[in-house]
């Protein structure tokens, strides 16, 4: 039991009651007063409950109530006392709003139940749009895919153009490159050709032999170079250094070291010959004597230009050439253009007939003479040496002669004409024999 409940028993009959007092917490010292004169009184003997009862109440009229019981009480008179109608009329209100709330409740659910069709149809429409909307998005992503793969194709297309035409000028410009490429390679092969002859040519003669040099020695003491005494290593490259130059004025001279008889510059001159290639008939300028102009040529010292040669029409052909003064033959030299600068040698002359005799004056026909012509030499010019090829004269037909006729009876191969570039003829004159 708390301090602030009295428990309080009744001593009249079998029956007890018991009933709790509310005290004010506060008034804590009455409370245990009159606990303490209950308990005192039970001490002494039991009290009635009405005696306990008119205790309790003297008690309380000792101790004032605090404030906050007062209110309370006074609150709770005022709502005790509040008129009966008036809360009739609070009922009442209450019953009309929450009647307005309900039919505007159900005038929502109403408006909302006309307008769902509406809005059902308005949902298949849109629905209908959507089904719509999303096959022309299909279309249109299909018909954009295919814009799209079409400038795909368009560019590998494009590239693929480009990529050919780039390799085709790259091709191009290899197999340009390769052909002179080739041209120099072929050009090397020449020149190394000839360095490999010069050095067989080279090898196959033997050096300068003990026999050899004793003979360099005595010529070298007869020129007056030695007086019996030492010789020195100076003194000999000096005379070696004199022969060698001798030798190569005498070559440069006309590049084989022998006169030529037929040198138009030293008076030699073409008498007659076949008719000469020109292309285009009669195009060719001839003197009085019907002689090409151009049949000079073959007389005069050529430089390997090509093209610069007689040219006689077909595959056979002939010169007649009056030399320089009457002379004992001993070889005739035939030259035509190198294989190295060549456009095409096939109108090189091949079977060759050299015949000579002696003509006599100018005034002699020419045609009496040429019943004493004698051979001299037949040969045949091989492509694949030298382009200036020397042949000998047969030893039983070196007499005196003066004028020569050159033969061809076949080329290499060209159908249309026969190119000569020039023709020598050595030998020596008779008096110069005599004098010897």
């Amino acid at each position: 039991m708390s301090a602030s409940t009295v428990s309080i028993t009744g001593n009249q009959g079998p029956t007890t009651r018991r009933r709790a007092v509310e005290k004010n917490p506060q008034d804590g010292g009455s409370d245990f007063a009159a606990a303490a004169v209950t308990e005192s009184e039970n001490k002494h003997g039991r009290l009635s409950a009405s005696e306990a009862a008119a205790a309790i109440l003297r008690d309380a009229r000792k101790t004032p109530a605090p404030p906050t019981i007062q209110s309370k009480k006074s609150g709770s008179s005022r709502k005790s006392t509040k008129p009966r109608w008036l809360t009739v009329v609070s009922i009442i209100t209450k019953n009309l709003a929450l009647a307005v709330v309900l039919l505007g409740f159900v005038q929502m659910i109403r408006w909302m139940v006309m307008n769902s069709g509406h809005d059902v149809d308005n949902l298949s429409v849109i629905s209908g749009d959507f089904d719509g909307k999303f096959s022309e998005v299909e279309k249109f992503v299909k018909t954009t895919v295919k814009a799209m793969q079409v400038q795909v194709n368009a560019m590998d297309q494009k590239l693929g153009d480009e990529i050919s035409s780039v390799r085709k000028e790259f091709d191009e410009k290899i197999e340009t490159k390769g052909k002179e490429t080739d041209l120099k390679l072929k050009a090397l092969d020449v020149r190394s050709d000839a360095f490999e002859k010069f050095m067989d040519g080279f090898s196959s003669k033997s050096l300068l032999s003990k026999e050899e040099f004793a003979e360099f020695y005595e010529e070298f003491k007869k020129a007056g170079k030695s007086d019996g005494g030492e010789v020195s290593l100076d003194e000999i490259r000096d005379f070696a250094r004199q022969i060698v130059e001798k030798e190569i004025e005498r070559h440069s001279a006309d590049g084989l070291g022998m006169a030529d008889y037929a040198l138009v510059s030293s008076g030699a001159r073409v008498v007659r010959h076949s008719e000469p290639h020109d292309g285009t008939s009669g195009s060719w300028l001839r003197n009085r004597n019907k002689i090409s102009f151009a049949a000079e040529k073959m007389i005069m010292p050529s430089f390997g230009e090509p093209g610069q040669c007689f040219p006689l029409k077909g595959r056979s052909g002939f010169v007649v050439i009056k030399l320089r003064t009457a002379i004992v033959p001993e070889a005739v030299t035939l030259e035509h253009v190198a294989k190295s600068v060549a456009y095409d040698r096939s109108s090189a002359p091949k079977h060759c007939i050299v015949s000579g005799w002696m003509q006599g004056p100018d005034s002699v026909d020419l045609e009496i003479g040429m019943n004493k012509m004698k051979l001299l030499t037949e040969f045949t010019y091989d492509l694949d040496k030298t382009n200036a090829q020397t042949f000998k004269v047969d030893p039983s037909a070196q007499n005196l002669v003066d004028t020569i006729r050159f033969d061809v009876t076949s080329n290499h191969g060209s159908p249309s004409h026969i190119c000569i570039y020039r023709l020598r003829v050595h030998g020596h004159e008779p008096k110069l024999e005599i004098q010897s």
